[in-house]
Formats: structure tokens, C-alpha cells, sequence
């Protein structure tokens, strides 16, 4: 059994994600579609970027991973297919698949151009339908990547934001907001575990780090080092980002 995910920013008001399945179904009609998630904010391919990063490891080797956050849909980035050690990545070349690739070993990247396995017309707009679909369908029916198009050397990459050691500590940032307001950070767990940090310090606030939300009292922010295995900002049954004015890119400091 082949799963294809399914990553976008389209929402579900309307019908771009029930017709990409549509054309799935119809070309593989026993592949096992996954909605990863929808909710991408409308172009945010960083946001893309790391909700397939955190979830895709997750999945069954040869899994399918089909992530179309596009603003420059009809441009002249290329629609790509990504084979790695593990996993198959379809999507627009750009910058959408830089953190999952952080953790995968890359094998070969091919350009989505054979137009035997794309839909007759393709539409300046709708690649995830017309190119991304179809290219999913027919890897999960067992088409190498190599015949779908030339080769090429490299993907456009998203730069990742390394913490930077300072007199006073470890500093980071914010890379990430979810739908809780819990503010994600670049910090991993282990290194500050082994900073031996009791908090964190934004602007003029110091948050105490704990082992889980509830370790202070409702209303109150907390550090925890969260499900993806880095350090976040939560507020016990609250919003970090809005008690905090917490964004990406709002710096911080272990403390």
C-alpha cells in the first residue's frame, strides 16, 4: 500500500483539495490519501516547509509527500519530484521541502516535465491538480522519478536559523507559531538540556522552564520542550504568541 500526504495552503472552503484527490483516485485508484494539513497560511512556504518537516518522518518509508504552498504558481520555478533515502517529495521547487530535507538523505531530484504523466492542459494556476497530482498518482503506481524528467543538482533551500552562543548564554529565535499560539523555537532539546538553562528570557520577560504546560498556573507562560523536540513557548491553557507578541523571528535567550 503507497500513502501520499497531502500539504497545502488551499484551506477547505473551496474544491482544490477534493479535485487533487480526484485526479489521484483516478489515475491510482487503490493509493491511500493522507490530509496532512491545509491550514498553511495563504503562501507561507516557510510554514509549509516546517509542518512537512515535523510530520513526514512519521510516515512508512516510500510514502508520497505531496506539498504545493505556491505563490509563484505559473512562474519559472520548477515542479520537481525529490527522492530521498526514504521518502518521495513532489511540489514546486521552492524552498518547500528545505527542513525536511535537514534530516534525509538525498538520492536524486528530477523535473516534473514529461507531460505523459501530467493532465492534457495544464492551467497557469493550478499545478497541484495539473502537474503535482498526476506526478503522485503515477509514483505511487511504481514509475521511477528518473522518467518524469532531466536531473537536477539542487532545490532552492530555505535558510535554517542556527542558535548563536553569547557571553550571556544561547540565543535563538522563533521559527514557528501553531494553531495553539505556542511559539516554536530553533533550540533543540538536548542542547538545552545540557545548557542547564531554568529559563528563558523575551525582552523583559523570563519564562521558567518546565517539563510540561501545567507546571504553572493557568494564564502563565511556560518553556517546554514540545513534541517536535525543540524548545517552545506556551502559556498554560493560553496563547503564547499574544501574551508575549510572539512572532517568527522574535529572538530569545536561555537563561
Amino acid at each position: 500500500m503507497k500513502f501520499i500526504t497531502l500539504t497545502t495552503d488551499f484551506g477547505l472552503a473551496d474544491w482544490f483539495v477534493g479535485t487533487m484527490k480526484g485526479v489521484i483516485f483516478k489515475l491510482a485508484p487503490s493509493a491511500t490519501v493522507v490530509d496532512l494539513t491545509h491550514g498553511i497560511a495563504p503562501g507561507d512556504i516557510h510554514g509549509g516547509a516546517f509542518a512537512l518537516a515535523a510530520a513526514a518522518r512519521y510516515y512508512p518509508a516510500g510514502t508520497i509527500h505531496v506539498a504545493v504552498v505556491d505563490p509563484g504558481v505559473g512562474g519559472d520555478r520548477h515542479p520537481v519530484v525529490v527522492e530521498t533515502e526514504n521518502h518521495l517529495f513532489v511540489g514546486p521547487d521552492n524552498g518547500i521541502f528545505s527542513f525536511v530535507l535537514r534530516g534525509e538523505r538525498l538520492r536524486s531530484i528530477h523535473r516534473l516535465e514529461n507531460p505523459e504523466f501530467r493532465l492534457a492542459e495544464i492551467s497557469r494556476t493550478f499545478h497541484g491538480r495539473d502537474i503535482f497530482a498526476p506526478a503522485a498518482a503515477h509514483l505511487s503506481r511504481g514509475v521511477p522519478p528518473g522518467r518524469f524528467g532531466v536531473r537536477l543538482h539542487d532545490l532552492v533551500r530555505l535558510p535554517w536559523p542556527d542558535p548563536v552562543a553569547i557571553k550571556s548564554g544561547l540565543r535563538g529565535e522563533i521559527v514557528h507559531v501553531d494553531h495553539f499560539g505556542n511559539a516554536i523555537t530553533n533550540l533543540g532539546g538536548t542542547r538545552v538540556l545540557e545548557s542547564r538553562a531554568t529559563g528563558v528570557r523575551i525582552g523583559a520577560h523570563r519564562v521558567p522552564l518546565a517539563q510540561s504546560y501545567n507546571a504553572v498556573k493557568p494564564g502563565r507562560p511556560v518553556a517546554v520542550i514540545g513534541s517536535s523536540g525543540l524548545l517552545e513557548i506556551a502559556v498554560n491553557v493560553g496563547s503564547a504568541a499574544k501574551k508575549l507578541s510572539l512572532k517568527r523571528g522574535s529572538k530569545l535567550t536561555l537563561a
